[in-house]
């Protein structure tokens, strides 16, 4: 059905937190996937690393996904100040969409408590109004989601999604990193749709064409 998708990570591992297995499937059968992270937070990272850890974290991570090198595109925002630079990255995403333009666009959830994951998923929604996009979980940031949308998935992608993200040694210390969280919530998102896995998204804007 979809092509060409676009995954909005506001911070370097958050596309794979949220829709990892997704990403895995969809590289899996063909499609093209471009993964665009608007920061490396280079302001959090713990002191006995390098300033630049997670731009070379997140290439071994998007590449154990199956995401093409040229696809992955990275920015440079502040952390945590997004919404200062709210018309900025409005033009930006105009431009992706310009440039890219996907069928499909996978954002933070549009109840996610984080203010760089909520600026990102507003201004999705105000450039990219021709496309599906769904809202992806994080549950540490949600108190509410509302599961519209699920993903079946199999062993294999839950697998490519833990080892993309143990790619992420500087964020070892994160306890929803664990293979045992990422398995577990894959396995009750696909419980209530009668499959071994899946993951569950929003429907912030659905789009069929023929």
């Amino acid at each position: 059905m979809f092509s060409r998708a676009l995954v909005l990570s506001p911070h370097t591992d958050d596309g794979e937190l949220g829709c990892g297995g997704t990403i895995a499937k969809f590289a899996e059968r063909g499609r093209e996937i471009f993964y665009v992270a608007l920061s490396s937070c280079e302001k959090s990272v713990p002191e006995e690393f390098p300033d630049d850890i997670l731009r070379k974290e997140v290439r071994k991570a998007t590449k154990v996904l199956g995401i093409d090198s040229q696809n992955l595109i990275l920015y440079d925002y502040p952390v945590r100040e997004f919404p200062d630079y709210r018309q900025d990255i409005l033009e930006m995403l105009i431009r992706l969409r310009e440039k890219l333009r996907p069928d499909i666009v996978f954002v933070p959830s549009l109840r996610d408590l984080h203010q760089d994951h909520r600026t990102v998923s507003e201004e999705a929604l105000r450039a990219f109004r021709q496309c599906t996009i769904l809202g992806y979980e994080q549950p540490w940031n949600n108190i509410s989601f509302n599961t519209s949308a699920f993903v079946s998935l199999n062993g294999r992608h839950v697998n490519r999604k833990i080892n993309a993200l143990e790619c992420y040694e500087s964020q070892r210390h994160r306890n929803y990193l664990t293979p045992e969280f990422i398995t577990s919530v894959a396995r009750t998102r696909g419980t209530q749709i009668g499959e071994e896995y899946a993951e569950a998204f929003e429907v912030i804007r659905w789009i069929l064409r023929d």
